[in-house]
């Protein structure tokens, strides 16, 4: 392959991993708690052999999630909890901890608080955070205090994290390898989801223009790939 042809393919992988992106952004435009994500590029510069020349190409410089903070959406559901400002909720999954903005919570038959997928939430102290089971008034306080029948029985716990050391699992979870910190002045809604923070409307323009951009690069390769061809047919009737 020629030189232009490898450039030509970077912009294609790069411009592949984008689409993904917005397509995944666009699925979750109504997905409580999903944070907006995308991708960085660079230019990367590769020396050919011991000459002046070099080749350009493009390089995923990395991945990123848009911190801005969803809309709110009163539910009046007494475990629908929502978090203004930063800060996450702490899972426990059977692949380890995780992150998570969704705050659609329910009571397992055993008492604990836990996400839809069954997952147990934890406490300001890494422990499950277990409600009695006959309680008839719930009330989670601004921050995180959970009471039942007006006595406190466990915290939430809002934990903060790097952005670039967040790794996304499936919509709404996240993991990281580095240690997390608890939020020292949580702020936390009763009876709100936040909702996503995907702008529908901007994401499918996003859409529309990197597929063209998308199948422009792959006109120019064909275009080039005949090119070559017709050069080398043309050298063969020297």
């Amino acid at each position: 392959m020629t030189n232009s042809v490898y450039a030509m393919l970077s912009k294609q992988a790069g411009l592949m991993k984008e689409l993904n992106s917005v397509a995944n952004n666009i699925a979750n435009a109504s997905t409580a708690g999903y944070r907006r994500e995308g991708y960085l590029f660079s230019e990367y510069v590769q020396r050919l052999g011991q000459d002046d020349y070099s080749l350009s190409q493009t390089n995923v410089a990395g991945r990123f999630f848009d911190v801005t903070p969803g809309s709110f959406t009163s539910t009046g559901a007494p475990f629908d909890v929502a978090i203004e400002g930063e800060g996450f909720f702490l899972v426990e999954t059977p692949r380890g901890e995780r992150l998570t903005r969704q705050g659609s919570f329910l009571m397992d038959a055993e008492g604990q608080l836990v996400t839809h997928e069954g997952f147990r939430v934890l406490g300001d102290g890494g422990s499950p955070v277990a409600i009695p089971i006959d309680a008839s008034n719930i009330t989670i306080a601004q921050d995180g205090t959970i009471a039942a029948d007006g006595a406190p029985v466990g915290k939430l716990g809002l934990v903060t994290a790097p952005q670039t050391a967040l790794a996304r699992e499936g919509d709404n979870l996240f993991r990281t390898d580095e240690e997390y910190q608890p939020v020292e002045f949580p702020k936390i809604r009763q009876g709100f989801l936040e909702e996503s923070n995907v702008n529908a409307v901007i994401e499918v323009s996003r859409l529309i223009e990197v597929q063209r951009a998308y199948e422009l690069n792959q006109q120019l390769m064909k275009d080039e790939d005949e090119r070559v061809k017709k050069t080398v047919d043309a050298m063969r009737k020297l």
